[in-house]
């Protein structure tokens, strides 16, 4: 999630120690049927908070960026990854998962299609995390994320486009932190990948991926609302892992809204506190 949708990329509440929250597994979040700003029936779907929040303006800055990096050595395993045209399957392929990390981010990402997709997907991740309204954590994300170039251009237009009047609008104080007694939510999660092509020194992977943003809490005037998009990247090989140098967004495919009554604001920020983000993804 990010500027783009209903937000960005960071720590969960209580734990800024880890990127996108605490590593453990997530489970679906309690039903409930308070008499707060979540409770009742299903809200519907909100289309005009779109472009909103932190990611988007990083596709914006993006878009306009045209890199010429070295792309590094190395033999990808191809065939290992290669699927043909039909969907990816859903089960583990059995590559074990990366073992490096580039601060809290995984990396050293298997130089294949499917090291391709594993790091779009946990790049995903990261830059829709809360981390990305903090300007340290914003800085180590994207410097971990982006080729160097990108990376140094967008550093400076970010730091602007989180202005403390933007994190007001949002309910965070300047420092991206929300009001005692409530959680700001903002976390991205993988639904599935699609390599849209790839060779061994470049490779462009779709995510789609269900967000979550607002803020939990009493008299809370933006609670936390679940969005669908399709995020693609544009990933060169560099330095023996996988980096972005642009990246877009786009609404959906979004399924049928289900019937399962929103949560209360105290079960939301519960399960937020209590189901970490996951670290790795694919």
């Amino acid at each position: 999630m990010s500027l783009g949708d209903e937000h960005g990329y960071g720590s969960d509440s209580g734990r800024s120690d880890r990127v996108g929250g605490s590593g453990q597994t997530r489970t679906r979040l309690p039903e409930g049927g308070g008499s707060d700003v979540y409770g009742g029936a299903r809200r519907p779907v909100r289309t005009s908070r779109s472009l909103i929040t932190v990611v988007g303006v990083v596709v914006l800055l993006i878009a306009a960026i045209a890199f010429a990096n070295r792309g590094g050595g190395g033999t990808g395993s191809g065939d290992e990854a290669k699927r043909g045209g039909g969907a990816e399957p859903s089960s583990a392929t059995g590559v074990r998962p990366v073992a490096g990390k580039n601060g809290l981010i995984p990396s050293g990402f298997a130089h294949d299609e499917q090291g391709a997709q594993s790091a779009a997907s946990n790049y995903a991740v990261a830059l829709g995390s809360d981390g990305m309204f903090k300007e340290n954590t914003r800085h180590e994300i994207v410097d971990a994320v982006y080729a160097p170039e990108a990376a140094q251009k967008l550093r400076g237009p970010q730091d602007k486009a989180y202005s403390a009047a933007f994190l007001q609008k949002l309910g965070l104080d300047a420092a991206g932190n929300p009001p005692a007694g409530s959680t700001f939510v903002s976390r991205t999660i993988p639904v599935g990948t699609k390599a849209e092509n790839y060779s061994e020194s470049t490779a462009k992977v779709s995510v789609w991926y269900t967000g979550l943003i607002g803020m939990s809490g009493e008299g809370s005037t933006d609670p936390v609302s679940s969005t669908w998009k399709t995020w693609t990247f544009d990933l060169k090989w560099i330095d023996n892992d996988w980096k972005v140098t642009s990246d877009s967004q786009q609404d959906g495919p979004a399924p049928v809204p289900g019937d399962v009554a929103a949560a209360t604001s105290d079960e939301i920020s519960e399960a937020v506190a209590e189901y970490g983000g996951f670290t790795y993804a694919r």
